[in-house]
């Protein structure tokens, strides 16, 4: 398959580039955004040319896929993933394919690995006999390119349902689970099916220079699912000038969903001004007519057995996070 037919079946991408070396780069930014973030803050433009939330999806009856990949930076180490019919089948984990056969390190005696990258390998996979819809998800903390895609039989394209853009910070993005197919995005979006283009990134705020408008790209659907990074701010300046530049932006009838803030305890000293900032994110994002609003309190348990570090839901926060999220799509009417 060319990179120009692999398009066809790459899901979660707002352009695409060939690199010299013949793989395909795909990038959910525009480069006027990439180029801010890459002004503003080195760890915020590492992050916005991630593979996030990007998947290769088929209809088809081959019983073998192939590519070729290089990984050419890395956030934290989760995963590829191959799910059939809506069951993951296969895990490739990151550290795993950059440790190359060496053990893994143990964390808990401080020994941490330092990768060798830019990383290349290929993955060839069996899958079952009959039409099946077959999904490939990249590492949601990395950047991963692809080439030489294969495929033992035709294919399809999935339909999907409407164009939803979702911005968010480091849970949207994906770190928490380690796991590409078990963030909480990936997770909800199996029952939902929206057509993604993910513009969460790690330590992200409120900010609405991010904010531009993306030329050819019309969503159906915006959500936002932001604020835990800023609950120190003294005022609210800048989720309300966000919202204004987003309505600005995107128009006042186009549905916005508003997730606020899910329950960290990592600073247990600091929830009463961390619950307050959330009520004042509800208040503002209700205010305009075409925002609804989810209490994101209610979407992930308080409990620290559903987080990796009191702070990042886990792969049990995330599962949670992603099913409840739905249903309150559901309930509202989003």
């Amino acid at each position: 398959m060319t990179n120009e037919e692999l398009k066809n079946y790459y899901f979660g991408a707002y352009s695409f580039e060939e690199t010299e070396d013949g793989y395909l780069q795909a990038f959910q930014y525009s480069k006027a955004q990439m180029d801010y973030f890459k002004e503003a803050f080195d760890f915020w433009y590492d992050r916005c040319m991630a593979s996030t939330s990007k998947t290769i999806e088929m209809i088809t009856e081959a019983t073998k896929v192939s590519f070729d990949f290089k990984i050419l930076w890395l956030g934290s180490p989760d995963s590829f993933e191959l799910q059939v019919d809506g069951q993951i089948t296969k895990i490739e984990y990151v550290m795993d394919v950059l440790l190359d056969g060496k053990p893994r390190p143990d964390f808990s005696k401080g020994e941490f690995p330092s990768w060798d990258l830019p990383k290349e390998g290929r993955f060839e996979w069996d899958l079952p006999e009959g039409k099946k819809h077959v999904v490939i998800y990249l590492p949601a903390d990395a950047t991963v390119l692809v080439r030489n895609f294969e495929c033992n039989a035709p294919a399809e394209r999935p339909e999907k349902n409407e164009k939803v853009l979702w911005l968010g910070d480091s849970i949207t993005q994906g770190f928490g689970p380690l796991r590409s197919g078990q963030t909480y995005v990936t997770v909800a979006n199996r029952l939902l099916n929206y057509d993604i283009v993910n513009q969460g990134i790690g330590g992200y705020v409120y900010d609405k220079k991010s904010l531009m408008k993306m030329e050819g790209y019309e969503p159906d659907k915006i959500i936002v699912a932001l604020g835990t990074n800023q609950y120190g701010s003294e005022t609210m300046t800048d989720v309300e000038e966000y919202y204004e530049t987003l309505t600005g932006i995107y128009g006042n009838k186009i549905p916005i969903l508003c997730i606020s803030p899910v329950w960290r305890g990592d600073h247990p000293e600091e929830i009463e001004k961390f619950i307050s900032y959330c009520e004042n994110i509800k208040k503002i994002a209700a205010g305009y007519e075409n925002v609804k609003v989810v209490d994101g309190f209610k979407l992930v348990p308080h409990l620290k057995e559903y987080y990796l570090d009191n702070l990042h839901p886990n792969c049990l926060g995330t599962e949670t996070y992603g099913r409840n999220l739905v249903e309150e799509i559901r309930k509202i009417g989003f």
